[in-house]
C-alpha cells in the first residue's frame, strides 16, 4: 500500500510505496554472454584437443586438394595415400629404423653436451652482473652466425665422423641456450635471494637453495625449445659425409626424385620432435605443477 506523507505545509505529499513492498529496480541490461575467445583464458582440454586435431585436418585437406586435384605436378607433391604407403614400407625395414636410431643418438648427444656446458655458464651470466658483461656480448655476436658456416671448420677440427655431426648440433644449440638460461635466471625474484641472506645464507647457499630451484620450471621450458632447434639442425649435420641417418635418407631420396620418401623423412623427424616435446611438457607438469 502507498502511504501519503505530509509536506511541511501540512499538505499531502508524494505517495511512497511501503518499504516492505519495494522491488529492486531492473538494470534493463542482460548479463554479458561469455565469449569463446577470451584473452589468456583457459579452455576445456577436450576443446583444445579438438581444435588441435582440426588444424591438422586443415593441412591434410589443403595437401589433398593440391595433390589429388593435380594442381601441382605429382613428382613435386605426391598424394597423401602414396606417402602413407611409403611410410609403412620404410617403417617395415630394419635399415630405416637404424637411420632413426642414429639420428636420435646424434640429436640427444649434441643437445646433452650443449646443456652440460651452457647451463652453468648461463646461470653464471644471469646471477652476476660481471658474468653478464663477460659472457653475453660474445654470445650475442656468435649466435647470429649460421651453424652451416661452421661446417668447414668442424671438418678440420673433428673430421667427418660422428663427432662432426654432434658438434654441429652442439654449436646450433649452445649459444642460444646460454642467453636463454641467463634470461631465465634474471627473472628469479630478488626478494627471495634477499630473504635467504637475511636468514644467514651465504652466496653459494643462496644460489643452491633459492636461485637454482626457482629457475628450474622456466629452464625446462627453455630446454624444450632448444631441443626443437636441435632437431632442425639434424639434416644439416647429416650433410657432413654421412651414410646413415634420416637426413641422409632424405638426401638420398632427393637424388632419385623419390618425393614420397622425402615426405616420409620429414614426417618422421616431425613426429620424433613432437614426441620429445610432449615428454618435456609432461615432465614440466609433473615436476612443477605450480608453474
Amino acid at each position: 500500500m502507498s502511504k501519503p506523507i505530509e509536506s511541511s505545509g501540512g499538505q499531502p505529499g508524494i505517495a511512497l510505496k511501503d518499504p516492505g513492498l519495494l522491488v529492486p529496480p531492473s538494470s534493463g541490461s542482460k548479463r554479458r554472454k561469455r565469449h569463446a575467445m577470451q584473452i589468456f583464458e583457459d579452455i576445456p582440454k577436450r576443446g583444445f584437443g579438438m581444435t588441435a586435431a582440426f588444424s591438422f585436418l586443415i593441412l591434410l585437406a589443403f595437401w589433398s586438394v593440391l595433390s589429388y586435384g593435380e594442381f601441382v605436378n605429382p613428382i613435386f607433391l605426391p598424394t597423401p595415400d602414396k606417402v602413407l604407403v611409403s611410410l609403412f614400407n620404410q617403417l617395415g625395414s630394419s635399415i630405416y629404423w637404424h637411420h632413426i636410431g642414429i639420428s636420435v643418438f646424434r640429436v640427444s648427444a649434441g643437445f646433452t653436451l650443449a646443456c652440460l656446458v651452457a647451463i652453468p655458464i648461463g646461470l653464471f651470466a644471469g646471477t652476476y652482473r660481471y658474468g653478464e658483461a663477460l659472457v653475453e656480448p660474445p654470445m650475442e655476436f656468435i649466435r647470429y652466425m649460421p651453424a652451416v658456416a661452421f661446417i668447414p671448420l668442424i671438418m678440420v677440427w673433428a673430421g667427418i665422423g660422428e663427432w662432426a655431426k654432434i658438434l654441429l648440433i652442439f654449436i646450433g644449440c649452445f649459444f642460444q641456450l646460454v642467453l636463454m638460461v641467463a634470461s631465465d635466471t634474471r627473472l628469479v625474484s630478488k626478494d627471495l635471494v634477499q630473504a635467504s641472506f637475511t636468514l644467514g645464507a651465504s652466496r653459494w647457499q643462496a644460489i643452491e637453495t633459492v636461485i637454482i630451484p626457482a629457475v628450474q620450471p622456466r629452464l625446462l621450458n627453455t630446454l624444450r625449445l632448444i631441443l626443437g632447434w636441435a632437431w632442425t639442425y639434424l639434416v644439416v649435420a647429416e650433410l657432413v659425409a654421412a651414410n646413415t641417418g634420416l637426413g641422409y635418407a632424405i638426401m638420398k631420396a632427393q637424388r632419385f626424385m623419390n618425393t614420397e620418401q622425402i615426405f616420409v623423412g620429414i614426417i618422421v623427424i616431425g613426429l620424433l620432435g613432437l614426441i620429445s616435446d610432449r615428454i618435456f611438457a609432461f615432465l614440466n607438469r609433473r615436476l612443477y605443477p605450480w608453474a
